[in-house]
């Protein structure tokens, strides 16, 4: 397999300065909005296409660091410190001389391929005089685009050390990207001589149609005749589209796109396909096709995969291991690598694991049940005068057996964490010993909180006993033989949305509950 080892970033899109390594088989890319997830995808993809086009297309004023080009013109502005853009990707051994070398920012002998966008030499008098102007714009215009190996040869899309496709199902609607998959499979799919076969074939058939099929109409024409386009924008490639059933795909639903899509570059064997670039798979698709996807993506052996997703599913269930969190406010990535096995593999199984949400967030209080969960705005909001909207918290029923799991990566993560728990009638069994291994003097982003009472051993009995005229009024003519105790006990969802819908106002929170709200927003 050749595989991508390393990518390091220089003053490209959000990132000043970026570098991380990568798996050999799947890298799972998650973080909030504008974390830079499309950013890594698109910049291997400009790397390995080595297309000045596809560049060009996008814009220079599009890929450069807005505050690389931001610092230079509030500076001097001196030719010397222009900014330059680099990405540089470091390769497994390629067996390949013309990619082995120290042309790289490590300066060290490494195989890998490197773009590179700088001031074009040729014209450093031209971009003088316009930085010296007083209105002066970033000389875009002037800036050089070359794609070297770390040989310092120079390769194009003509020549491809590594073959790659992208899967971008966040374009489902444009029609051009459509058509750009379509030939992207292809051309990974076809040989060279396969190739140029079929252009001279198709270009050929074109020629015999119009001496055939619209001979008499021309006949009828004096000076002119028709004829099929034969430009570069009316070719094999771009009119070749891709059948399922014999129905266009095109045609098909936007989910049903997204599979066939994603499925079709899973298919490639290694020698069509090395690298695959999935950008939200999770667009369109159902619970159940999700399902199949994520299958399937964990069949493959012989491809490395990047996974840019917002889906929980898809980064539990194909490894926490694999996953790379990257956050808008920071440029460091954070890996999973290291968490154990027994909780990948948790997080792999469990459901609705809700564990983006947390790996996401600053700050987090974790509950046992649905009733604290439905609770816990209105006693936030009790004990601190505001909504929790306003705040950085949330808060997430994980179950109280699923707790230590989220706590190893609260531990990792540096994520403050509450955990909000019964006692059960035994706090040393359920809270001291059990909760060991997260001691607050050593790790104080993690705390436990639970009633000191043995006697107060569930949430549903700390909420009676701190509400009973509350309780008792609400829940005193639905009860039969229970005590209104046990009813809440035996009831604890429907008691909560009873106690939310009518006397909110009113309700007192456990202490525990208000020492945990407490700690957790400071």
């Amino acid at each position: 397999m050749k595989t991508i080892n390393k990518i390091i970033l220089r003053n490209f899109k959000r990132f000043t300065t970026f570098e991380i390594d990568f798996d050999s088989q799947l890298n799972i890319l998650v973080g909030d909005n504008e974390s830079g997830k499309s950013s890594i995808l698109q910049a291997i993809d400009i790397v390995l296409s080595g297309n000045r086009n596809k560049v060009e297309n996008i814009g220079l004023e599009h890929l450069f660091n807005y505050q690389a080009v931001n610092d230079f013109m509030q500076s001097d502005k001196r030719y010397e410190n222009l900014p330059i853009l680099t990405i540089e990707l470091y390769l497994n051994e390629q067996n390949n001389q013309d990619v082995f070398g120290r042309n790289n920012t490590k300066t060290a002998d490494y195989n890998g391929l490197k773009f590179v966008c700088e001031p074009n030499d040729d014209f450093s008098s031209h971009i003088r005089d316009i930085l010296q102007q007083p209105s002066a714009n970033f000389p875009f215009e002037y800036y050089s685009i070359n794609f070297k190996t770390f040989a310092d040869v120079s390769y194009s899309g003509y020549k491809k050390y590594l073959k790659h496709i992208v899967v971008d199902n966040s374009q489902m609607s444009s029609e051009y990207a459509m058509k750009e998959y379509v030939q992207d499979i292809y051309n990974a799919t076809v040989q060279r001589i396969e190739k140029l076969t079929n252009q001279h074939k198709y270009r050929e058939h074109k020629e015999n149609f119009k001496n055939q099929v619209l001979n008499d109409l021309n006949n009828k024409m004096s000076g002119y005749c028709f004829a099929l386009k034969t430009s570069p924008k009316s070719n094999l490639e771009t009119d070749l589209t891709i059948l399922e059933d014999n129905i266009n795909i095109e045609n098909k639903g936007k989910g049903k796109q997204c599979f066939i899509k994603t499925e079709l570059a899973l298919q490639r064997s290694q020698s069509d396909l090395d690298i695959i670039l999935i950008e939200e798979p999770e667009n369109h698709l159902s619970h159940i096709n999700m399902k199949k996807l994520i299958h399937k993506i964990s069949q493959v052996n012989n491809k490395q995969i990047f996974i840019a997703t917002h889906n929980d599913m898809i980064s539990a269930r194909l490894d926490l291991r694999k996953t790379v969190l990257l956050n808008s406010n920071s440029t460091a990535p954070l890996q999973l690598n290291s968490i154990s096995d027994d909780t990948a593999k948790f997080f792999m199984k469990a459901p609705n694991n809700n564990i983006l949400q947390f790996i996401l967030s600053k700050k987090v209080i974790l509950v046992e049940g649905d009733a604290e969960y439905i609770l816990m705005e209105t006693m936030y909001q009790k004990v601190t005068c505001k909504e929790l909207k306003q705040s950085d918290i949330h808060i997430i029923a994980v179950g109280g057996t699923s707790f230590k799991r989220y706590l190893e990566l609260a531990k990792k993560l540096s994520i403050k964490t509450a955990v909000i728990t019964d006692n059960d009638g035994n706090i040393d069994k359920n809270i001291t010993q059990k909760y060991a291994e997260f001691p607050h003097s050593e790790n104080p982003n993690i705390k436990i909180f639970s009633d000191r009472d043995e006697s107060r051993s569930t949430f549903e009995i700390c909420l009676y006993s701190d509400n009973q005229t509350v309780c008792n009024t609400l829940f005193t003519s639905n009860r039969r033989t229970l005590s209104v105790q046990d009813y809440m006990l035996a009831n604890k969802a429907d008691c909560a949305f009873a106690i939310l819908d009518n006397n909110e106002t009113n309700l007192t929170a456990p202490q525990y509950i208000i020492e945990a709200i407490q700690w957790i927003k400071e």
